[in-house]
């Protein structure tokens, strides 16, 4: 039986009730986990209380601002962390971030900078909050994040973000191969299209939506809960022998060669 209760897992991501980090907090919590949430802060705070409202109900033990930019603020994070429940076991990483002229239009007209937004805040921000929980997770743990079929093979109009999953998908493997002598487990979730706020940027995103619906095996997309179901099944002890791999819950499109 899936049982999470007892460990203590670090959601970062929710942005509302669309995000699939949201999807994987319920049921973390659902499943006995201790819940602790980040938010990206803003100059006026709107996030921050948007975000409170709604994981009220999975009563977070802690709530803590991380820009994944500021390197104070993620080792703040896992201050908190350590000052609050002494260790970590879960760590689930949903962050992505490209300009939204960089998801449009072409590929080579893609811009340095936002080339290597796309790149720090999507791929190397996982490097950076493994950092932080590696020494936390004393017990051994699991690491989650989330990737894309577009990271191995071309979507139109994902340009830059599919660098960036390619990117985090290397990771993945790399740093299962370092932190496992430590029993940490790392492992990446690649969904299906699901409609969220960071997926809205991306051009043609419902028509992306409906080609899934109809060609995919199971003939729908998935959904933030079975999203999270996965998660919490990588953050068990049933998946005690799982790690460095990429786990596609799309509703089996990934296996199509031809529509």
């Amino acid at each position: 039986m899936l049982n999470l209760t007892g460990k203590n897992a670090l959601v970062t991501g929710i942005a509302n009730n669309r995000s699939i980090a949201w999807g994987i907090a319920q049921q973390l919590h659902k499943a006995g986990a201790n819940i602790g949430v980040t938010y990206l802060p803003d100059d006026k705070g709107r996030l921050e209380k948007k975000v409170a409202e709604l994981v009220e109900p999975l009563q977070p033990s802690l709530f803590v601002p991380c820009n994944v930019q500021d390197e104070a603020q993620v080792q703040a994070a896992f201050e908190a962390v350590k000052g609050k429940w002494g260790k970590l076991d879960i760590l689930i990483h949903c962050l992505a971030f490209a300009n939204k002229d960089d998801l449009t239009g072409s590929f080579v007209n893609t811009s340095r900078e936002g080339f290597a937004t796309a790149l720090e805040i999507s791929a190397y921000s996982l490097l950076k909050l493994c950092a932080g929980a590696k020494p936390l997770m004393t017990e051994g743990g699991s690491v989650v994040t989330l990737t894309y079929l577009g990271g191995v093979k071309v979507i139109p109009n994902y340009n830059v973000m599919g660098i960036a999953k390619a990117a985090l998908e290397m990771n993945v493997r790399y740093l299962a191969s370092e932190l496992g002598p430590q029993n940490i487990r790392v492992n990446a979730i690649s969904a299906g299209p699901i409609r969220t706020l960071a997926s809205s940027a991306v051009g043609g995103i419902l028509d992306m939506i409906h080609h899934v619906e109809t060609v995919a095996p199971l003939r729908r997309t998935v959904t933030q809960t079975e999203v999270g179901n996965t998660a919490a099944f990588l953050c068990s002890d049933l998946a005690s022998g799982i790690t460095g791999q990429i786990l596609y819950v799309d509703a089996g499109y990934e296996i199509m060669g031809m529509s």
